[in-house]
């Protein structure tokens, strides 16, 4: 079995974001990247599909030069080689588009992606691959057994877990729940200088139009002081609910 497993090379979530430009990009320095979450859930999971059933795990991303620690340490942690997509990522179409040509060419079986990045948070890769290839496609994926070319998977519904059976080729959008957080891999000696030596494929991109632009970016507005009232003053609480919080 060939599992291509997609990696996207986000902030971590502790980095203090700000932006240049007049707000219109994003301010990389000082800024620690690393595995997106939802993508070290799938590619823990396929590591064990490598181990238990003797798949071949590939890592993907769509990036510049800057993105390959991030692939590096993908290869650390058992995956056998890594491709990555000389371009700049400019918005999700664009992305679903080069991973769709990498899958056309690879004979992949199996392809894992977060359901979403915890940069742009849009959740539309996966998706938009399945929609180009005609894949099978499980999305909220947070448990995936495979059996020949039968699968069945559980996903995340409201209220509950929907249990579904599939065939391969498939697309899934994992999430936290495919591998319990105590199951993920922390990348030993042996595996970071394992991954020195193991192939990183670079390819250059196909054309694939962006269908969105980014124009700026705002962050939220800081949180107002707050208002300590006194317990025996319900009449100024009454008043500062009614006149400022605008709540009665």
């Amino acid at each position: 079995m060939n599992i291509l497993v997609c990696i996207s090379h986000v902030p971590d979530t502790t980095s203090k974001i700000n932006f240049t430009n007049n707000d219109t990009l994003f301010d990389t320095n000082g800024v620690q990247f690393v595995i997106n979450p939802n993508d070290e859930f799938g590619l823990t999971r396929a590591i064990w599909f490598q181990e238990q059933q003797g798949a071949n795990v590939t890592v993907v991303n769509v990036g510049g030069p800057e993105t390959e620690p991030t692939l590096r340490k993908a290869l650390a942690i058992g995956a056998n080689e890594a491709i990555r997509v000389n371009a700049n990522p400019t918005d999700g179409f664009f992305v679903a588009k080069q991973l769709a040509e990498v899958i056309k060419n690879g004979n992949y079986d199996l392809v894992i992606a977060g359901k979403e990045s915890l940069d742009y948070n849009g959740g539309m890769v996966p998706g938009m691959i399945a929609g180009l290839l005609g894949f099978h496609f499980i999305n909220s994926c947070v448990a995936l057994t495979i059996d020949g070319n039968s699968v069945t998977a559980s996903r995340e519904i409201d209220g509950g877990k929907e249990i579904v059976n599939s065939q391969l080729p498939l697309i899934i959008g994992g999430q936290k729940g495919l591998v319990e957080e105590k199951d993920l891999r922390i990348p030993n000696m042996r595996g970071i200088m394992t991954a020195r030596t193991k192939v990183l494929n670079i390819i250059e991109p196909v054309i694939g139009d962006s269908k969105t632009a980014t124009i700026k970016f705002e962050k939220p507005a800081p949180k107002s002081a707050v208002k300590l009232v006194n317990a025996d003053n319900l009449d100024e609480l009454i008043s500062l609910l009614h006149n400022e919080a605008k709540v009665i």
